[in-house]
């Protein structure tokens, strides 16, 4: 692995994001030439804090400004692409929808124009899309032909996602393959809207959790290095394997309720008394979703390899030195440096 991305040009639009900080991170270990567009610079993303936006290249813009996307592409030669850069939160989108949109799926026409035009260098262009692109569905679990049927504003973001990179497959025989992933979790995650941050950063603070929902809704939890190994299997075997025009779902066959996750993180951090506030206020949620990866498996060999008490458990861990103001170099060495070992 580390010698198929050794020099390879690699641009990863939503790098200073939760995963997109991740996937960067092993991308620069594994010897890759990884630019990036950067809009803001927030200090918390785990690219600063960790002072891997000094190691990689920085363009200056966002997913809306089409002649930055193509300069970027032309001017370092991008030969594979990782298009993670999007509006991910469901209540933003809610309220602003207009913005999710334009960021959503304007953003994603303008990379897939650029590449098109710059076709002579890029030859693999991965798309994350989400398991919100399905909607709702009373077949579970949900496989990659599962018809898209979403209606809610981030659901339809990602569906849009999706059918405008397989478009532009089909028309103009682009190198794309698609990424609907469960939901998420790990170290560095600081949207606290999200279930499993908010829980931790509530529990520490001796608060009982606010839940959005009444805590049966069931998803599946994915730790970030397992779905970073996912995107770095995926771009290693695109050509090889052909795996253009391809959709992959990413996720652990496991599906927990909130409640549940909610009662782990609980007994991780030793506040087993604070009980969970239920507000079952949740708009423009499913209420059942989790994905079948049998595909992954068999055309990538890819697996979940991270249980999730174990995954929770370092993830509780990365908060704990994280608010105690500690280095947390100690989490990259016991988990990042095991999987970037195994990918080698």
């Amino acid at each position: 692995m580390n010698k198929y991305w050794n020099g390879k040009n690699v641009f990863v639009t939503g790098a200073t994001g939760f995963i997109g900080s991740w996937l960067t991170k092993h991308l620069v270990d594994l010897g890759a030439n990884v630019v990036t567009l950067v809009r803001d610079q927030n200090p918390q993303s785990e690219l600063i804090r960790s002072g891997y936006l000094q190691k990689i290249q920085i363009v200056n813009g966002d997913l809306e400004n089409y002649k930055t996307i193509e300069r970027a592409i032309c001017e370092y030669q991008i030969d594979t692409v990782y298009h993670l850069g999007a509006q991910t939160q469901v209540t933003n989108a809610i309220y602003s929808p207009r913005n999710t949109f334009e960021t959503n799926i304007r953003g994603t026409y303008n990379l897939l124009e650029a590449c098109r035009l710059m076709k002579r260098f890029v030859k693999c262009i991965i798309i994350a899309s989400s398991d919100k692109a399905y909607g709702e569905s009373e077949c579970l679990p949900l496989t990659e032909k599962t018809p898209l049927n979403a209606i809610y504003p981030y659901d339809v973001s990602k569906a849009c996602t999706d059918l405008i990179a397989l478009s532009y497959y089909h028309t103009y025989d682009l190198p794309v393959a698609i990424t609907r992933s469960s939901n998420v979790y790990g170290g560095g995650d600081f949207n606290w809207d999200r279930l499993i941050p908010g829980v931790i950063r509530s529990l520490f603070r001796d608060q009982r959790p606010v839940l959005r929902s009444d805590g049966s809704f069931l998803r599946d939890y994915l730790f970030i290095e397992d779905m970073v190994y996912g995107y770095l299997i995926l771009g290693k075997k695109f050509l090889s394997e052909g795996l253009m025009g391809q959709v992959f779902n990413f996720g652990t066959n496991s599906p927990q309720t909130v409640l549940e996750i909610c009662d782990h993180l609980a007994k991780f951090i030793g506040k087993e008394h604070l009980k969970p506030v239920f507000e079952n206020t949740a708009e423009a949620e499913i209420k059942d979703q989790y994905l079948s990866i049998e595909k992954a498996q068999n055309l990538l060999n890819w697996k979940p390899r991270c249980e999730l008490s174990s995954g929770l458990e370092l993830t509780v861990d990365w908060y704990r030195q994280y608010f105690a103001q500690k280095n947390l170099e100690k989490y990259r060495t016991s988990t990042v440096a095991q999987f970037v070992t195994e990918l080698i």
